[in-house]
């Protein structure tokens, strides 16, 4: 039982602090003192650019059946064979912050706590892709928790850090596909923190822009004005829409995001002007566009995890969906999906669960779409 609670603790704790800008909203001097690491920061040895043709490097790849989380599915779910795709895509998926430790500003990649939490992320989160495709999910030196909770030059040395292991998994992924292969890039929190870069370094402007179904840079704020332009992908205004971006972060009301805007309206943009002001990216995921309104009746899917986060139920018409004048995505009245909802009812962590049907029919009619362009 003492084991289980330690658990139960240490998975509240990461969900509650790891999503974007959050820190500020608890107190810098506890959040310092819990778990900012007050070490220096050690530069990580670069990675071989041919690790990862290890396949114990990735936590899901099409060479992995057993134990690959992006394969699951949840207990009673039956799909139509019709509704996948015979041309497959090859997805490539960012886990979120697993790591809380305070010890170091990386992960080490043979970290069990945190190698185990990314693994129960995948499974909410990557399985809704599935449906296109062969996922891909890298293992990486993530930033620790404490990275995202000071303004210590540290922490963003970190974060610089595990973005230099997502890039060499991604062009790994890149020499492993085929040349003319469908391409959708996903992630959430740190992950999609990272694929924003990604798309930034490695898509926008280039060939490859082409053939990207679409990004899901979710659990992340991504700004219209400062951020879009230097993406690469244009803004996925129709449930068709191929080569395109979608982002929201979901909240129950009433939502208390102030804070969090505080703090963002602080930062510039990726197209170099600041995001002070500026509409947030906001895509209903349950109707597939952007700034809309959509009632709990078209929900197909929300996933209900059991108290072991060892399995979930799919069940229908739960929540709602829309878009509030900033950016935000409202979800109505907080609903019961476990002890994991943050302060300010920010459902972060359930970002991809609240909708997890609905994703996985959009990336599946996005699919669809590019194929027949």
């Amino acid at each position: 039982m003492a084991r289980k609670f330690l658990y139960l603790v240490a998975g509240i704790t990461v969900l509650i602090i790891a999503g974007a800008f959050v820190f500020r909203i608890y107190g810098e001097d506890l959040a310092d003192f819990v778990f900012v690491p007050d070490k220096e920061f050690q530069e990580q040895e670069l990675l071989e650019s041919n690790v990862y043709s290890n396949v114990s490097m990735w936590f899901a790849r099409p060479e992995i059946g057993k134990g690959n989380p992006a394969l699951w599915l949840p207990k009673g779910f039956e799909e139509a064979e019709a509704t996948r795709s015979k041309s497959k895509a090859a997805i490539f998926f960012i886990h979120p912050t697993s790591f809380m430790k305070k010890n170091m500003w990386n992960a080490p990649l043979d970290d069990k706590e945190s190698q185990a939490l990314a693994r129960i992320f995948l499974r909410g989160q990557a399985s809704a892709f599935n449906v296109a495709g062969d996922v891909w999910a890298p293992r990486y030196r993530q930033a620790t928790l404490g990275a995202f909770l000071t303004e210590k030059k540290e922490g963003q040395q970190a974060l610089d850090a595990a973005y230099q292991d997502v890039l060499v998994a991604f062009d790994h992924f890149m020499r492993e596909i085929r040349a003319d292969q469908p391409i959708i890039l996903a992630g959430h929190s740190q992950g999609s923190l990272h694929l924003t870069n990604l798309l930034k370094d490695r898509v926008a402007g280039t060939p490859l822009s082409n053939r990207v179904v679409a990004a899901y840079v979710v659990g992340w704020p991504v700004s219209v004005d400062a951020d879009v332009p230097a993406l690469g992908l244009a803004i996925c205004e129709e449930p068709e829409q191929y080569n395109c971006l979608l982002s929201w972060e979901s909240f129950a009301e009433p939502a208390d995001y102030g804070r969090i805007v505080e703090v963002y309206d602080t930062t510039i943009g990726f197209a170099g002007i600041p995001r002070k002001d500026t509409q947030l990216l906001c895509t209903n995921p349950v109707n597939g566009d952007v700034n809309t309104a959509a009632d709990a009746a078209a929900n197909l899917g929300t996933l209900v995890p059991n108290d072991e986060l060892s399995d979930a139920t799919l069940v229908a018409g739960a929540v709602p969906a829309r878009c509030d004048d900033r950016g935000f995505l409202l979800i109505g009245d907080p609903p019961d999906l476990g002890p994991y909802a943050l302060p300010g009812n920010n459902y972060h962590v359930y970002d991809y669960s609240l909708f997890w049907q609905n994703i996985r029919d959009d990336v599946a009619r996005r699919m669809q779409s590019f194929l027949n362009r």
